[in-house]
């Protein structure tokens, strides 16, 4: 016979459903070495999230208050082209980070986010971060830090592709075919 009450099963699911969620934060790689307290800070203002392949996630232009660290599958960031199809930006997949716009001012999304892949992820409330990042200086540094290097790993891997396109063989080669030319 089961003497549980419901609301005591209920709050044993929640402190159960809550371990497991702090377990998936900890464990991702934009997270690890943060300490107790920030990571209960971000643990507060998180939520398991799934997108089925081609939803859309965000829009360029809205309002950006949100980020999400990436379980599983794959997101496309894209860029809307004036009457044709959207363009191919970014592909980020599990264990990155996808969204900084809810860090810095205007605070709207520069892209389209789309789901590739059936796509799990933890969402987080980037507004209350935003506030917690100004009433904790120590814990606004660290995110600002770690939010810093993934924008320049990402314009470092726009810079490679940029070069790709101006140069499909390499420029060893394309220097060789220009000197050739040149003989």
């Amino acid at each position: 016979m089961n003497t549980q009450l419901p609301i005591q099963s209920s709050a044993k699911e929640l402190k159960g459903k809550h371990k497991q969620l702090k377990a998936l934060i900890e464990a991702h790689p934009f997270i690890q070495g943060l300490g107790a307290s920030h990571l209960a800070t971000l643990v507060d203002c998180a939520m398991k999230i799934q997108f089925a392949p081609g939803q859309l996630i965000f829009r360029e232009g809205d309002v950006a208050n949100r980020f999400y660290v990436i379980l599983e599958g794959k997101v496309a960031l894209e860029a809307g082209s004036r009457g044709a199809s959207p363009v191919l930006i970014e592909t980020i997949g599990s264990g990155e980070v996808l969204g900084w716009s809810w860090l810095f001012e205007p605070y709207t999304w520069h892209f389209d986010a789309r789901a590739v892949e059936p796509t799990k992820a933890i969402f987080f409330y980037g507004t209350w971060l935003r506030e917690q990042c100004q009433q904790d200086r120590e814990f606004g540094c660290e995110l600002y830090k770690r939010v810093a290097l993934i924008v320049i790993d990402r314009l470092q891997s726009a810079r490679r592709r940029l070069l790709d396109l101006s140069y499909p063989y390499g420029i060893a080669t394309e220097n060789l075919l220009l000197n050739h030319l040149h003989n």
